[in-house]
């Protein structure tokens, strides 16, 4: 039996309008929010008396999704350091390609985003860098070079 595909990569969040907002600059499209109220929640992830707030995000077009909670009870708990280096165990990032990685950057700033490195390219493929934007969740963008 083979993956028929990724569905999801799971954020957890403390400002989920803040964490929206920067997706979608990004580009991605709100697909849903509101209260989890599902019974099987704390079942499936292991956790007693769950109250949280999700939000779906979708890459354009339905190719991946970003699934952002935030998590009233039991309260979440916060890595250190908050700003973890990218070489720190773990998932550290999701990687979205872009039209234009100067355009994407630019508005990402606005919503206090900065750059971990430098935006740099690899040979004549992409142009890759890495955004720190809020909570210090890392987003890679890599714009194909034609």
């Amino acid at each position: 039996m083979a993956i028929q595909r990724m569905d999801n990569v799971l954020i957890v969040v403390d400002d989920l309008e803040a964490v929206i907002a920067f997706f979608v600059e990004l580009g991605m499209e709100l697909e849903g929010r509101g209260p989890l109220e599902w019974s099987g929640a704390e079942r499936v992830i292991g956790l007693d008396d769950v109250r949280q707030d999700v939000a779906m995000l979708r890459v354009p077009g339905g190719h991946g999704r970003v699934e952002l909670a935030r998590f009233h009870r039991p309260k979440a708990i916060a890595p250190e350091p908050r700003d973890a280096p990218v070489n720190t165990l773990g998932l550290r990032r999701v990687m979205f390609a872009v039209d234009d990685i100067d355009d994407v950057v630019a508005r990402l700033r606005a919503h206090g985003a900065e750059l971990v490195g430098e935006i740099v390219r690899y040979e004549d493929v992409y142009r890759l860098c890495y955004v720190r934007g809020p909570e210090g969740i890392v987003v890679g963008l890599a714009e194909e070079l034609g």
